[in-house]
Formats: structure tokens, C-alpha cells, sequence
């Protein structure tokens, strides 16, 4: 699914460079579930921009589903951000004047996808997340949580490659973070391929493998056994958030 080579990243190459990423080598397989880990500065946020297709390498080399991105141009990444790639964000990134499901719409009304099947899809995510009972509310009438289960929703519509999540329990408390590490770690189940940042080790023990980042390099990749925790009978409960 995801082969980085040799990818370096450096900020202001021409004076004062700061090396985000340093000769980084990662494969990362279809259906993987990974958390990315490190300290402040490590690399971990600037693997997810050119993991993301936000940003792109310094040098290096990056495929994504087969695809070599690396040299790609911004127009192309765009559209494989939207094809490819489903983001969760800490912040959630609803659009405050939209409803649930126009949020949830949106990647498919930038991919030119009629009305009919954007509601479809729509209304299938949103009920996989158990939030159709919240359909018509706004981001500022919605918990933290159930916004999170919102752009969950939003990651999936576009059925994606894989979701990259960056540090999506940061805004929540310990009851609804467990709730929302359920859901991904059921899509996860399902197959889907998962990639979240966090500097918590409680919600990266829901992951079934541990990138650890420091001064920009990989420093370790462990596999987890035994097989991850699960948090039971939570994914379709939505009025608890």
C-alpha cells in the first residue's frame, strides 16, 4: 500500500535546514493498522503531510497503492488525495456552516459525483459511525466526539485506500477517546488501512504495529503481540458522545 524510499525532508534547505525527515525506508501493507510515535519534533507530522500528499519530499521516493506520488505535480496530488487518501484531523475540520451530512458530502461534490449517490454513500457512512439520528445538526450543536464520528464518516465516503488520522483523541476525554479508537480499530477489522499519529501509548495499543520517530529518523517498527485491544459494543453508540 505504501512504500517510502530513502525520503528526506528538509526546511529551509538554503539557510538554517532543519531536517524533518531523515533517510526514512517504510512499507507499510494493505490492511495494516499503524501508529506513528515520537516526541515533539521527531518527523511524525511531516511523515503524515507527504504520507498524505500534503507536502511533498525533499528526495526520495514514494508509492502509494502501486502509484508513484513522489514526483507528481500539485494538481495531480490533489486529486489523489481525494481518491486515495480519507484524513481525521484532531480539530475535526467540519465546515461550521454545514450540516453532518453536507460535511460528509463534501469530498464526493469535489470528485463530481452526482446528488443521488453523494446522499447514498452519505447516509451509509454516517450510519456506520451510528450518527443518523444527528444528520441535520451543525459541528457547534455536536459533542467533540460525535464531530470526530463526523469526519470518520467524511474519511470513508470516498473509499479510500487508507485513512491517515493525526492525533484524532487529542480534543477528547479518556471515555469518548476509547469510543472513538473503537471505530477505527472495527474499520481496521474490516480491512480498511489505518495510519494515526498519537503521543499517547494507550491509543496507539489499539494499533497492531508502532512506528517510533526521533530527530526525523525511524528509530524503531515493532509489531504488536499480542493482537490489540478491542473496546466492545461502543462503534454504533453515538448518543454516548
Amino acid at each position: 500500500m505504501i512504500k517510502m524510499e530513502h525520503i528526506h525532508k528538509v526546511y529551509r534547505p538554503q539557510s538554517n535546514p532543519v531536517n524533518a525527515l531523515q533517510d526514512v525506508n517504510l512499507h507499510i501493507k494493505t490492511g495494516d493498522f499503524v501508529a506513528v510515535m515520537g516526541p515533539s519534533g521527531s518527523g511524525k507530522s511531516t511523515l503524515m503531510n507527504v504520507m498524505g500528499c500534503l507536502d511533498t519530499a525533499s528526495s526520495g521516493t514514494y508509492w502509494l497503492g502501486g502509484v508513484e506520488v513522489s514526483s507528481m505535480n500539485s494538481d495531480q496530488l490533489a486529486a489523489i488525495r481525494n481518491r486515495k487518501i480519507g484524513f481525521v484531523f484532531q480539530n475535526y475540520n467540519l465546515l461550521p456552516r454545514m450540516n453532518a451530512l453536507l460535511n460528509v458530502e463534501l469530498p464526493m461534490l469535489y470528485a463530481g459525483i452526482d446528488k443521488e449517490e453523494r446522499s447514498s454513500r452519505a447516509l451509509d457512512c454516517i450510519g456506520r459511525v451510528g450518527m443518523l439520528n444527528r444528520l441535520h445538526h451543525r459541528p457547534s450543536e455536536l459533542s467533540g466526539g460525535q464531530c470526530q464520528r463526523i469526519a470518520i464518516a467524511r474519511a470513508l465516503v470516498n473509499s479510500p485506500d487508507i485513512i491517515l488520522a493525526d492525533e484524532p483523541t487529542g480534543n477528547l476525554d479518556s471515555v469518548t477517546s476509547e469510543e472513538i479508537m473503537s471505530i477505527f480499530q472495527s474499520l481496521h477489522q474490516e480491512g480498511h488501512t489505518i495510519v494515526l499519529v498519537t503521543h499517547e501509548n494507550d491509543i496507539a495499543a489499539y494499533a497492531s504495529r508502532i512506528l517510533l520517530f526521533r530527530d526525523g529518523r525511524l528509530n524503531s517498527d515493532e509489531v504488536l503481540s499480542p493482537s490489540p485491544r478491542t473496546i466492545p459494543n461502543l462503534v454504533m453508540n453515538g448518543d454516548a458522545l
